[in-house]
C-alpha cells in the first residue's frame, strides 16, 4: 500500500525544518533538474544526515500530492532508527544473547509488520533493515505490526554487507533463510548470539549476503504452491529460535 498524505512533507522549506528538528525522514524524492539556493541546502543536510534520496520525474511527484510540493516530498518514518553498533552492546550488557533479524528487500509493508510482530512476541532484540529497496515503515505498516514496530528497535543501515561482517565479528552466528539452501531449518543448532536473514518473495537473500551467512537454511513445503510469503517463513523460523533456547 503506498504512503498517504499524512506519511508525507512536502515543499522545499518544510522539509528543510524537518531535517533540522530532527525529524526521522524515510526518503526524499526530488524533482529532476532543481536549483537554486535552498534546493542546495536541502541536499547538503540530506547527505549530511544520511537520509537515502532519489531524483525523479515531476509526475511521479504529482502522483504523490496535488499540493504545491516545489519539487521536493519527504516520506516521514514512523519510528526512530537506532545505530546497530548502539544497539548490540546493550544487549550483551544485560547478559543476554542476541537475537537479531535483517530484513533484505521486504518491499511489502504489511509483511514488514507481520515479521515485527512475531519478532516482538518472540524476543527478537532487533530488526536491521537497507536503508533503500525496502518497504517504508508507514502508518500502516505500523498498524501491520499491531504496534511491535513502535517498540521493538528497528536499525537502518546504507550496506547490510558490513553489518552483517559487524554481526559476526561481534559474535553473531549468521544463518540465511531461502527455498533452494541444502538443509532444512530444523536440522541446524540456533544457540547463542544469531542473526537470522531473510529476503524477499521475488528475489531472495541478495547473494552477498548469502555468501558471507554461515548457514543457509530452507523451509520443507509440499502442494502447489513452491514457498511461504517472508512473514510466514519468519514467523516458522523465529519461533524455531524459540523453542530450541527454551529447551537448552
Amino acid at each position: 500500500m503506498p504512503p498517504t498524505k499524512n506519511d508525507c512533507i512536502f515543499g522545499l522549506h518544510p522539509v528543510i525544518e524537518a531535517i533540522r528538528s530532527g525529524r526521522e525522514i524515510e526518503k526524499i524524492l526530488l524533482k529532476r533538474g532543481l536549483k537554486g539556493g535552498a534546493f542546495q541546502e536541502l541536499t547538503t543536510l540530506v547527505r549530511e544526515a544520511g537520509i537515502p534520496f532519489q531524483y525523479v520525474p515531476v509526475e511521479k511527484l504529482n502522483r504523490v500530492t496535488n499540493g504545491n510540493h516545489q519539487g521536493v516530498i519527504a516520506f516521514v518514518s514512523q519510528v526512530t532508527y537506532q545505530p546497530v553498533e548502539n544497539v548490540l552492546p546493550a544487549i550483551y550488557e544485560k547478559g543476554e544473547s542476541p537475537f537479531i533479524v535483517v530484513l533484505d528487500g521486504v518491499t511489502d509493508v504489511r509483511n514488514m509488520g507481520a515479521v515485527a510482530r512475531s519478532a516482538l512476541c518472540a524476543g527478537v532484540h532487533a530488526l536491521v533493515v537497507p536503508s533503500a529497496g525496502r518497504a517504508m515503515i508507514t502508518a500502516e505498516a505500523v498498524k501491520s505490526s499491531a504496534g511491535a514496530l513502535n517498540t521493538i528497535p528497528v536499525c537502518r543501515e546504507a550496506n547490510l554487507e558490513k553489518t552483517i561482517n559487524f554481526l559476526r565479528k561481534s559474535g553473531l552466528k549468521i544463518v540465511a533463510a531461502g527455498e533452494k539452501a541444502p538443509r532444512n531449518y530444523f536440522e541446524v543448532t540456533y544457540a547463542g548470539p544469531l542473526a537470522l536473514v531473510l529476503g524477499s518473495e521475488e528475489k531472495g537473500v541478495s547473494s552477498g549476503l548469502l555468501e558471507s551467512a554461515d548457514e543457509h537454511v530452507r523451509i520443507p513445503v509440499g502442494g502447489p504452491v513452491g514457498s511461504l510469503n517472508v512473514s510466514a517463513a519468519a514467523a516458522v523460523i523465529i519461533f524455531e529460535v524459540v523453542r530450541q533456547r527454551m529447551v537448552t
